[in-house]
């Protein structure tokens, strides 16, 4: 039995996945990964790093996040409480959707999860309080190759769709797309 429903977005290799709760009167039980399952969507790595964030305050946005070759990393986004609005953005070099986004809700009610594929810039902004995410990677992190694109980066011209309360310092500095920048080959 299968415990996904996948839909396939607009930029290629992005799937929206949504996990089917059951349940009775004691409570739930979903499934939230399944190597078997995902294979035939393309993830055919590990899992070699699992992640859960929280952030406090509604309207905060953080991103837009990737790392170099060779720590490319496909990974699965979820979020275990409140709401958000996550962002992929296509950086792979020569894709005939390069510098395009997608944006999905994901929250604890929908049950989606987002799927991510190697060379992909990712970020999201908080649309209620109180969010936790869960990030399944295939790739570990690297400090010396993480890398990032301004979120309110004039050229990629991401929506966002509440004002912007809360930014860190290290994401507000990241540098725009420069004409020079032609992605990543994966």
């Amino acid at each position: 039995m299968n415990r996904f429903e996948v839909f396939d977005l607009p930029i290629p290799g992005l799937k929206l996945v949504e996990r089917k709760k059951i349940g009775d009167h004691r409570g739930f039980f979903v499934r939230l990964f399944c190597a078997e399952e995902l294979a035939t969507l393309g993830w055919s790595k590990p899992i070699v790093q699992v992640n859960q964030s929280f952030t406090a305050r509604r309207g905060t946005v953080r991103g837009m996040h990737f790392q170099h070759p060779p720590h490319v990393e496909m990974k699965m986004v979820l979020c275990l409480k409140g709401k958000v609005w996550d962002v992929a953005l296509d950086i792979r070099a020569g894709s005939p959707t390069f510098l395009r986004w997608h944006a999905e809700v994901l929250s604890a009610e929908n049950n989606r999860a987002f799927l991510i594929p190697e060379g992909f810039a990712h970020g999201f902004q908080t649309l209620t309080d109180k969010v936790e995410l869960l990030y399944f990677h295939t790739a570990p992190y690297v400090p010396n190759v993480e890398d990032g694109i301004n979120p309110c980066d004039p050229t990629i011209k991401i929506s966002w769709p509440l004002p912007i309360t809360e930014i860190s310092e290290r994401d507000e500095s990241l540098p725009t797309i420069k004409p020079a920048f032609k992605g990543l080959n994966i």
